[in-house]
């Protein structure tokens, strides 16, 4: 079966989606899934990061505008850029953005309150790890919970995203109908998913992690997780998979 894959979770100050997210993928008996504390410059041979939920620093200035500039940053940076998987969600979505790994901000909601509930997206790229072996033909009912959550990006920049396939989710009805009635937050094109140009760094606002087990009442995040890790790692995922079940 080879060696673990080894996941990394970074915690910053103020996370509180952390062990979800470990939580979520430690249900593959073959990926090595550890914490990494951000004031460490040692990503401990991880191949995929992970930079979860929660709040920053208390997201004073902007959402994850502090935490941009921790040390474990500057190692997730020059990962990235060297080719290396990063996800974020939420606020990790946010660090992302304020880190130039994606392209975009998160502005916040429309309706200046902080929403949680749940709500449909529907996947859109169809090259990118996260959504090419979604069902396009369907919704998939994923929990948000953020104040600043409205994705911007300029006309130009708009058009590039749309051009290279990377527009990850939108909001949609249950019924995968986009428009803004089913726009939760405001965000621009419905857009609650973004890839890079490169497709190695990806970042969505709603939670998988918290619709990832049958005791949650929903399972629609385990299959955006699971397609995900699959399309990055290839058979041996599959193997693990199969042998867990």
């Amino acid at each position: 079966m080879g060696s673990a894959i080894r996941v990394g979770v970074v915690v910053f100050p103020g996370s509180n989606c952390d062990q979800d997210m470990v939580d979520a993928l430690s249900v593959y008996p073959g990926l090595d899934v550890r914490k990494l504390w951000h004031k460490s410059s040692d990503l401990e041979g991880c191949q995929l990061i992970v930079l979860p939920g929660g709040f920053s620093y208390g997201d004073y200035l902007r959402s994850g505008a502090i935490a941009r500039f921790s040390p474990i940053m500057t190692e997730v940076i020059r990962f990235a850029a060297n080719g290396g998987f990063v996800f974020g969600v939420c606020n990790g979505f946010q660090i992302l953005c304020e880190s130039h790994l994606l392209p975009g901000a998160l502005l916040h909601n429309n309706s200046h309150q902080f929403i949680c509930e749940n709500v449909s997206l529907v996947p859109v790229s169809t090259r990118a790890a996260i959504t090419s072996s979604l069902r396009k033909d369907r919704s998939y009912l994923i929990p948000i919970a953020h104040g600043e959550g409205r994705y911007y990006i300029s006309a130009e920049g708009l058009e590039e995203l749309k051009g290279n396939d990377q527009i990850l989710f939108r909001y949609s009805s249950a019924e995968g109908e986009t428009g803004m009635e089913f726009n939760p937050n405001g965000a621009l094109d419905n857009i609650a998913g973004v890839t890079n140009r490169e497709m190695n760094v990806f970042g969505m606002m709603p939670h998988p992690e918290r619709a990832a087990d049958p005791i949650l009442g929903n399972t629609d995040g385990r299959l955006i997780i699971e397609g995900f890790l699959q399309n990055l790692f290839g058979e041996e995922l599959v193997s693990l998979q199969s042998a867990s079940m």
